[in-house]
């Protein structure tokens, strides 16, 4: 099975809701996405605002509710082939932790981003050329996406690579934190279904 893994601050709003639609959009592709927090403080749940955002979206009930909040260790960086970090803050810390983790390391606006400028053809090229391992495969797909960045023009604004973070704050936040989210989402989803099903890539 692949692992995903999603990263933010406490782990009780960005991350969990991040993994938990991605590992309900990937489940056909065996792909699971676990998260952590820099600073999480270890066993608390998810606040009640992102539980609500994961049932509007269709995560059931007792997922949002199993969630415990992890303190990202080191250990946690080893396995995933693909790091998603809530913000700049968090893609740094992963960094820090373990450099060698630098180009399988995004936010997931940043992800996003990058990736608009990838077409599924060449994504399904680049996982076709890799050969049937499906990690080798992910691992071709996304040195495309990141093969993009210093030619993909930057955002504006930089933080428009960051998911907000809506802890403590109003609902009308929380909306607007999932509503980066979720295109984001949408975006890694499409990156691994072009990469891990098995289509041969046609001529543009």
């Amino acid at each position: 099975m692949l692992e995903i893994l999603t990263v933010c601050t406490g782990n009780i709003c960005r991350s969990p809701l991040a993994a938990q639609l991605l590992t309900a959009r990937l489940h056909d592709l065996d792909v699971v996405a676990l998260s952590a927090g820099t600073r999480a403080r270890g066993g608390e749940p998810m606040t009640p605002e992102a539980a609500q955002l994961a049932a509007d979206r269709g995560i059931p009930a007792d997922t949002a509710a199993a969630h415990r909040a992890r303190y990202l260790q080191p250990a946690h960086l080893q396995e995933p082939v693909l790091l998603l970090a809530m913000a700049r803050e968090h893609r740094r810390a992963i960094v820090e932790a373990d450099p060698t983790r630098l180009r399988s390391t995004f936010t997931i606006r940043e992800f996003a981003r990058l990736a608009a400028d990838v077409t599924d053809n060449e994504i399904r090229a680049a996982a076709h050329a890799a050969g049937d391992d499906p990690a080798s495969r992910v691992a071709a797909a996304l040195d495309v996406v990141g093969g993009r960045r210093g030619l993909t023009l930057p955002p504006a604004d930089p933080d428009d690579d960051d998911v907000i973070d809506p802890f403590g704050r109003s609902a009308a936040t929380y909306e607007r934190s999932a509503a980066q989210l979720i295109p984001a989402v949408d975006a890694v989803t499409r990156v691994f279904h072009a990469s891990l099903t098995r289509n041969t890539p046609v001529a543009d």
